[in-house]
C-alpha cells in the first residue's frame, strides 16, 4: 500500500506530462498528495427543493444554486448556432410543484440519448425564473430512483488551470476504495480509542465522499486531530533550541546596569523592570538563555532587549538584533545606535541595502580579536544569517517580532552563535496551550503594562453606510496634522468573484439540523489595496495617498514606508504587511476594511500601529458582511484591549490559524498541511492532541518506538529542515 501512496501521480489514468505539471501547481506529486487534497467546500445536493423555490429572494437575487428532482417530459432537440456551438434543449417537470423547467446544454450532443422521456434526475445548478418561466443551463445531474439515496454532498476542490473538479473527482474515485481499505493508521490505537476517533481510512473516505453531514463531521474531527498531533510532534522535535551549558556568563553589578537606566529619557514600568531582571538572571548563568518577551505593540519590549545587549557588551562580549524587515531594522538602528554610542558601545546596521564596502568593514570589525576596535552590536535583517557574518565573542542573539521567524531561522542563529543566549520578542499574545507547543523551549516574560502616556485607541465598528463620514473623518485627522492607515484584505480585485454562496465551506460547523443550516450571508466584495488607493486619491485629491503590499519588491516597500514615516504621505493603504512595521507616532487613525475577514489577534496588532504618539487615536473596523457571528467577534475588539483576552477569544471563535501562521517561516505549516486544524474552533481537541504529543515525546523523544508515526512526521515536514535525527 505504501508503494501505491508514494507512486507518481502519472500512474493514474489520463495523467500525462501536461496534467502532471498542472497537478504539481496544486502541490500534488504523488498519490498520497491527492488523497490529502481535501475539498474546499461541498455542494449541498441533498437539500432538494421544489422548483418554485427559485423565485425566493435568497435564490433569485443572488442566483444561488439549488437541487431539484425533475422528470424529462420532451425529447431533447439539437440545434447548431452561428458560432459553431451546438445547443441541446429539452423540458423537465417538477412533479411536486407541477412546474416545467427548460434545460439547456452547450456542445454536449452526446447527452441526447441520456435524457429520455420519463427518466428522472436530480439536477443541481442555478435556476432562472423570468415571468414565471424556469430554466437551467448546464446543470449537474444524476439519475434518480425513488427509495435509493444519492450522496447529499458533492466535493468541490481547489483547482488550477488544466485540472477540473470532474478530473479530481474521477482520480479520487480511482484510488479511494483501494487506499481507504488498506491504509495503515499511524495514530496509536490507545489514543484513537480514548478520543472516540474514527479510523484513518473512514476519515479519508468520508472527507472526499461524505455519506451525510454527521459522517463528514466525524471525518473532519479525526483529520483535524491528526493535524494538531503531527504539528505538536513536529514542533517538539524539529529545530527547537537546545539549552546548552558553557554559555558565556554575562554579569553586571547594579551600579553598571543603573548607568544604562539613567541614560533613558523615561523610567521603566514595573513589568519592564521584572523582564530586565529575568534576562539579567538568565545571562549570569553558564546555561544558554532561551527567553521570550511577550507584550502588546508599544509596551516597551525593545528597551528590555537593549538592556540585555548592554549586559552582554559590558561583560566583554558581542550581541546581534535581527528584525524581519529592512525598514524595521533601520528604525531599531536609528533608535538604538545613538543610545549605545553615548554609552561607549559600537554598533552598526546590516541589511540587504548595505553596500559591499560597508559589509566588508562590518564583517572585519565583527570578527576582530581586539576588543578595543571590534564591533560590539550588529542590528539587521536575515542578512545576519549570511556566511560572512562571524562574531569574535558572541554572547546574545535577539530576534524581533518572533512570529515572523520560523524554527529553522532560530536554529541557524543558534548554530552560528554557538552557546549564545537567545532573547526573542513577540507582540502576538499566544494562548498558553499553543505557546507550550510552539515555544515550549522558551521561558516567557510577559510585559503587561503600558508606558505612562500611552493612550487607549478608541475602537468603532461600522458598515458601508458610513463611507461618506469615514472620508470626512480622514480629512479631519489629516487636516490636524495626523496620518492615516487603511488596511485591506486583498492586493488587487479579482476579475470575477470566486465565491459561490450555495457552497458549504469545508470549515462549516454542522451542528443541529444541517439541512436547515442558515444561508451564507451576502458580503460586499473584498476591498483591495491597489484599487482602494486609486479611488481614495480620486475622492480626496488634496491628500497624498500611497499603497504598499507584500508582493512589492523590498526596496519599493521600504521607500513607501520610509516616506510615510517621514510624513510625506497622508494616507497609507496597505495589506497586513504593516502589521509589522515602522513606528509612526504621527499616525492617529486606522481603518480596517472587511474587518470580519481578519483574526482578532491580527486586528489587535493592526490597532497597535496607531496611538503611539501624543495625538488622540482611533481604530475603525468596517464590516462588509459575515452576519451575527462577525458582529459578535468585532464587538470583542470594540470592548477589549487586553491582548491575551483577545487571543483566547480568537482561539475559541476562529481556531488557531492566525497563531499557527507563526510557524510559517519554518516550512512546517506549508509542508505539514493545517487546512482543518487552523480553522478548528474547539480548543479542547487541540489541547488534548498537544497533551498526547507531549506525553509521547517524553517517553520516546525520537519516536523510535513508533516507526509509522515517525515516518509520517518526516514525510509531512520534510521541507522544514532539521528532521528527526
Amino acid at each position: 500500500m505504501s508503494r501505491l501512496l508514494s507512486a507518481s501521480i502519472e500512474t493514474l489514468s489520463g495523467v500525462g506530462g501536461a496534467r502532471k505539471a498542472a497537478y504539481a501547481r496544486l502541490g500534488i506529486h504523488v498519490v498520497r498528495d491527492l488523497l490529502y487534497h481535501f475539498p474546499r467546500a461541498y455542494e449541498n445536493r441533498g437539500d432538494v427543493r421544489p422548483l418554485t423555490d427559485a423565485s425566493m429572494d435568497a435564490y433569485a437575487e443572488g442566483g444561488a444554486k439549488m437541487a431539484t428532482v425533475m422528470t424529462v417530459s420532451t425529447e431533447p432537440r439539437r440545434a447548431r448556432l452561428k458560432n459553431r456551438m451546438t445547443l441541446l434543449k429539452f423540458r423537465a417537470v417538477d412533479d411536486r410543484s407541477n412546474t416545467v423547467c427548460e434545460i439547456s446544454f452547450f456542445n454536449q450532443d452526446y447527452l441526447h440519448s441520456t435524457f429520455t422521456v420519463g427518466a428522472t434526475f436530480r439536477f443541481y445548478g442555478k435556476v432562472e425564473c423570468r415571468r414565471g418561466t424556469y430554466s437551467m443551463t448546464a446543470p449537474a445531474f444524476e439519475p434518480y430512483v425513488e427509495g435509493i439515496d444519492l450522496p447529499p454532498l458533492y466535493p468541490v476542490y481547489p483547482l488550477t488551470q488544466g485540472i477540473s473538479n470532474k478530473l479530481i473527482t474521477t482520480h479520487i474515485g480511482q484510488i479511494l476504495p483501494v487506499v481507504t481499505a488498506q491504509t495503515e493508521d499511524p495514530l496509536p490505537e490507545e489514543i484513537r480509542a480514548a478520543e472516540g476517533l474514527c479510523t484513518l481510512g473512514y476519515a479519508l473516505r468520508e472527507i472526499h465522499a461524505p455519506t451525510d453531514f454527521e459522517a463528514l463531521h466525524t471525518a473532519k474531527r479525526r483529520l483535524a486531530f491528526d493535524e494538531f498531533y503531527r504539528f505538536a510532534l513536529a514542533m517538539g522535535t524539529l529545530g527547537h533550541t537546545a539549552r546548552r551549558t558553557g554559555a558565556p556568563v554575562c554579569r553586571v553589578d547594579d551600579a553598571t546596569l543603573q548607568q544604562f537606566l539613567d541614560s533613558l529619557p523615561y523610567a521603566l514600568t514595573g513589568a519592564q523592570r521584572r523582564a530586565v531582571e529575568d534576562v539579567r538572571r538568565d545571562m549570569a548563568s553558564d546555561t544558554s538563555m532561551n527567553r521570550m518577551l511577550v507584550g502588546d505593540v508599544g509596551c516597551g519590549k525593545t528597551v528590555c532587549a537593549a538592556a540585555a545587549i548592554y549586559v552582554a557588551v559590558k561583560s566583554g562580549r558581542q550581541a546581534a538584533l535581527m528584525a524581519p524587515t529592512s525598514i524595521l531594522a533601520a528604525q531599531h538602528a536609528a533608535d538604538l545606535i545613538p543610545q549605545f554610542e553615548s554609552l561607549g558601545i559600537r554598533a552598526a546596521l546590516l541589511t540587504g541595502h548595505t553596500t559591499a564596502a560597508q559589509k566588508r568593514k562590518i564583517y572585519e570589525t565583527l570578527a576582530s580579536a581586539d576588543p578595543a576596535t571590534r564591533l560590539d552590536v550588529i542590528i539587521g535583517t536575515q542578512a545576519l544569517l549570511s556566511e560572512g557574518v562571524r562574531f569574535a565573542a558572541p554572547a546574545l542573539v535577539v530576534t524581533d517580532e518572533q512570529h515572523r521567524f520560523g524554527v529553522n531561522q532560530r536554529a541557524t542563529l543558534s548554530e552560528k552563535n554557538g552557546n549564545a543566549h537567545l532573547l526573542v520578542m513577540s507582540a502576538t499574545p499566544i494562548p498558553r496551550t499553543l505557546a507550550l507547543v510552539m515555544y515550549g523551549d522558551l521561558d516567557v516574560s510577559r510585559i503587561n503594562e503600558m508606558p505612562p502616556g500611552r493612550q487607549r485607541v478608541d475602537t468603532f465598528v461600522v458598515d458601508e453606510s458610513y463611507r461618506a463620514r469615514l472620508d470626512a473623518f480622514i480629512r479631519k485627522n489629516t487636516a490636524e496634522g495626523g496620518q492615516v492607515y487603511v488596511v485591506c484584505p486583498a492586493v488587487e480585485e479579482r476579475e470575477e468573484d470566486e465565491r459561490d454562496d450555495a457552497l458549504i465551506p469545508l470549515f462549516a460547523d454542522f451542528g443541529g439540523d444541517a439541512l436547515a443550516m442558515a444561508e451564507i450571508p451576502h458580503e460586499t466584495p473584498l476591498k483591495a489595496a491597489v484599487q482602494y488607493a486609486a479611488e481614495l486619491a480620486e475622492r480626496l485629491p488634496e491628500l497624498t495617498v500611497a499603497f504598499v503590499h507584500g508582493q512589492m519588491k523590498p526596496a519599493e516597500k521600504d521607500k513607501v514606508m520610509g516616506d510615510f514615516a517621514a510624513g510625506k504621505i497622508h494616507v497609507l493603504v496597505s495589506t497586513t504587511v504593516i502589521e509589522v512595521g515602522v513606528n509612526v507616532p504621527n499616525a492617529c487613525l486606522m481603518l480596517v476594511e472587511n474587518a470580519e475577514r481578519f483574526g482578532l489577534s491580527q486586528l489587535h496588532q493592526l490597532r497597535g500601529r496607531v496611538g503611539r504618539g501624543t495625538r488622540k487615536s482611533y481604530c475603525v473596523l468596517i464590516r462588509g458582511g459575515g452576519g451575527d457571528a462577525a458582529k459578535a467577534r468585532l464587538e470583542v475588539m470594540r470592548t477589549t484591549y487586553d491582548g491575551y483576552q483577545i487571543a483566547e477569544q480568537d482561539l475559541i471563535q476562529r481556531g488557531p490559524g492566525d497563531f499557527l501562521a507563526s510557524s510559517e517561516g519554518s516550512g512546517i505549516r506549508q509542508s505539514g498541511g493545517m487546512r482543518l486544524a487552523e480553522r478548528w474552533s474547539d480548543p479542547a481537541l487541540m489541547d488534548r492532541a498537544f497533551s498526547y504529543a507531549r506525553a509521547l515525546l517524553e517517553d520516546d523523544p525520537d519516536l523510535r518506538s513508533h516507526p509509522e508515526l515517525r515516518a509520517e512526521i518526516e514525510r509531512m515536514y520534510a521541507d522544514a529542515g532539521h528532521i528527526l535525527n
